[in-house]
């Protein structure tokens, strides 16, 4: 009997999702909530979460420092990241402020498809 080729994978992958998650700090909860809602106003977000004062310690100006500031995390579409940056530049108080994505490999295909029907121009009621 003939040996047959290997065919080739037919599974497709999995496409990666368009959103991600934006790290930023700031130095107290009313600056990330001022910022957080900026972010869901604007439609550069769909979501946002305040994690509790944490404590940081970083490299500025050629010294360590150490302050306690609040974690705004802002789930958004990668799309968006360029716009989102730039509007929470705007609104920071930090001369460099922390504004890093994270990509989001995958979760809850509803929770993901609701985030970029969240994020997309005229969506919702606002």
């Amino acid at each position: 009997m003939p040996r047959m080729k290997p065919q080739p994978e037919t599974r497709s992958r999995p496409r990666p999702s368009p959103a991600i998650l934006c790290y930023i700090t700031c130095k107290d909860r009313q600056q990330a909530r001022r910022i957080g809602l900026a972010l869901l106003q604007e439609r550069l977000a769909a979501c946002f979460n305040l994690l509790g004062a944490v404590q940081s310690s970083y490299w500025w100006q050629g010294a360590i420092c150490h302050a306690r500031e609040v974690v705004l995390i802002a789930k958004t579409r990668r799309t968006l990241l360029p716009r989102l940056t730039r509007r929470v530049i705007s609104l920071h108080s930090y001369e460099v402020p922390c504004v890093v994505a994270l990509p989001i490999l995958g979760g809850h295909a509803p929770y993901l498809s609701w985030l970029e029907a969240e994020t997309r121009p005229g969506s919702g009621d606002g």
